[in-house]
């Protein structure tokens, strides 16, 4: 195979494997395909609940095939006995002549070892192609792996001028349809969906994905330093049918507890950190539990906690054209900025319309 060839085909590999983003965590959502004389016989993803791993689904589909095969594969076999066998082995076996790969995985029970173990089996292991590509897809399970904490992307909907509530309080609908049903597109590619207490109080919101025929809901969030989250909200009567997650910090009520564990959720006692719940500590329980991407949707307080703790990987800001005035309420709680030099800097990726708004994204700097 060219490079062109192998990039080409990676690419495909990389397209599935974004079919498991929000579904496979804790794994990472890997992609392979299985190219022998220039078609495709095998191809796979890593499915919900992070089983099976994507070349054994492509090995499954291709059969006898898979001898003499190319496997592209979006990030290394894994070399390790888990709940099922190494797919290093499983590639050797089913005789495939070539893997190629974007990079090893940073996981340590991997780490080199599954193509340590494909070259010993006498199958040449390509690496290098579209590094950069893969990395942006496996950030998050990378990120849990290094420091024990899931990405983080921010979504901000806001007035022309940076506002996201009128002084009342209302805030539906800012963006138009076209936003919303992007943000449920948004959720259906993350872990996890997470807001602060006010954000659950003054919207009671139920953070679930709808009109997308997802196979799996994200785990839903809310974090509240004294778990003064409502009992009859949305979240309540819902979290023994898709997760519920609270943080919260030590001055939390064990009653409060003792209720919310009794309505199906999970709760996490998290450090408190100048007055508020320390978002490091926040994310590092999330990470703990699995989470390797998670999608923010505010409030201005939670926002400006994780921006301040430079814990924000990604920004997705939606802008409506309206105005609100200086006297709604702004998107970002206090940062203490006082110098311009000490702001939180991102590089824009992409912008884009979507119906009367655009979407910018924005990303680590």
């Amino acid at each position: 195979m060219t490079p062109e060839e192998d990039a080409r085909w990676m690419r495909v590999a990389l397209g599935l494997g974004r079919r498991g983003l929000g579904n496979c965590w804790p794994n990472p959502a890997v992609g392979c395909v299985l190219v022998r004389e220039g078609r495709v016989v095998g191809r796979g993803w890593t499915r919900p609940g992070g089983r099976p791993h994507a070349e054994t689904e492509a090995l499954a589909r291709a059969g006898a095939l898979a001898r003499g095969a190319t496997a592209y594969v979006t990030l290394e076999p894994c070399a390790h006995h888990g709940q099922t066998p190494p797919c290093a082995e499983a590639l050797i076996a089913a005789g495939v002549r070539r893997v190629v790969a974007p990079f090893a995985d940073s996981d340590p029970r991997v780490a080199g070892q599954g193509f340590d173990r494909l070259r010993r089996g006498g199958v040449p292991v390509t690496t290098g192609v579209l590094a950069g590509e893969a990395a942006e897809d496996h950030a998050g399970f990378f990120l849990r792996v290094e420091q024990g904490r899931p990405r983080v992307t921010l979504k901000l909907a806001l007035s022309l001028d940076g506002r996201i509530a009128t002084a009342s309080g209302e805030s539906r609908w800012i963006t138009g349809p076209a936003a919303r049903r992007e943000v449920h597109a948004l959720r259906a590619r993350h872990d996890a969906v997470m807001v602060g207490a006010g954000t659950a109080r003054a919207d009671d919101p139920a953070l679930t994905v709808r009109d997308m025929g997802v196979a799996r809901q994200p785990v839903r969030v809310a974090v509240s330093r004294r778990l003064e989250l409502p009992l009859m909200s949305r979240l309540a009567r819902t979290a023994r049918e898709v997760p519920v997650w609270l943080c919260h910090g030590p001055e939390a009520e064990p009653a409060a507890i003792e209720t919310w564990e009794g309505l199906g959720a999970r709760l996490f006692a998290c450090p408190v950190a100048d007055g508020q719940l320390d978002p490091a500590g926040v994310l590092r329980a999330l990470g703990g539990a699995g989470l390797t991407r998670v999608f923010c949707e505010g409030g201005g307080t939670l926002a400006a906690a994780l921006l301040a703790a430079d814990l924000v990987d990604e920004l997705v800001v939606m802008s409506a054209g309206v105005a609100l005035g200086a006297e709604a309420r702004p998107a970002l709680g206090a940062l203490g900025i006082e110098r311009l030099d000490a702001a939180p800097r991102y590089r824009l990726v992409e912008t884009r319309p979507l119906g009367g708004d655009v979407l910018h994204r924005w990303v680590r700097g």
